[in-house]
């Protein structure tokens, strides 16, 4: 069941994907990157109603904790279900990721025009001073940022070092950073498309101010995450026995 679950998905993944290229032509001559990303919140809400099809739901909490304003949003990584629904849970959002992503057909395309800010990972310090100017950028026409500081997805229960990338980010904008944390590894599969089902919670929680020390600041990220992380886990698999 699982593996008819899974193909299914992915069928309709790809033939919904194909949809939003026949558009690229319009969105290129257009050069509008906000309603690129209008349209790109269209494309995951379209994801997102997939995986419902196949027995995979998403729910919020936490909402009262996101700011009005532009923060950086710092979120654990398990899967690919939280690099799509970024568009619809941070509109407008910013998201520093790997700079092999543009290279995905029609999903990189969207990407690279919205625009997000992409990181060469051997590039260094040029690499850094690149993500800061983009982010301040980003900040600076209203967008919010997202990070995934563990640098990769990861099972489900790891509790991964956070990067040093997200402290210098942290200090570089001066903006509250917003935890978030959430247990889709449990229903989309790391590096693969086996979906089970079950419903994903992704929790926004109280915000950092900026400003700390960094070891303070690096302290509170990392428990913030992985504690709640833990707690949304051990919620779903007692679900599950319910």
């Amino acid at each position: 069941m699982s593996r008819l679950r899974s193909t299914v998905f992915l069928v309709l993944l790809v033939l919904w994907t194909l949809l939003l290229a026949a558009t690229i032509p319009y969105y290129a001559l257009r050069r509008d990157p906000p309603a690129t990303r209008r349209f790109s919140r269209v494309w995951a809400r379209g994801v997102l109603a997939l995986l419902r099809l196949v027995g995979v739901a998403c729910r919020t909490v936490g909402e009262a904790n996101r700011p009005d304003t532009p923060a950086l949003y710092v979120a654990n990584h398990q899967s690919t279900f939280e690099t799509i629904a970024a568009a619809t849970l941070v509109p407008d959002v910013a998201i520093v990721l790997k700079e092999e992503l543009y290279r995905i057909p029609v999903f990189g395309w969207f990407l690279k025009r919205s625009p997000m800010i992409a990181i060469d990972r051997a590039g260094g310090g040029a690499a850094m001073k690149k993500m800061f100017r983009e982010g301040r950028e980003a900040a600076g026409e209203g967008r919010s940022l997202l990070i995934f500081p563990e640098g990769t997805r990861q099972p489900v229960e790891a509790r991964a070092p956070m990067q040093r990338g997200v402290l210098l980010l942290y200090k570089a904008l001066g903006l509250p950073v917003v935890p978030v944390a959430h247990n889709a590894g449990l229903f989309w599969l790391a590096r693969s498309f086996e979906i089970r089902p079950g419903t994903i919670t992704v929790s926004f929680l109280p915000p950092i101010p900026p400003g700390l020390p960094d070891a303070e600041f690096m302290e509170r990220i990392g428990a913030a995450i992985y504690d709640e992380r833990d707690r949304l886990v051990a919620l779903a698999r007692s679900e599950e026995q319910a």
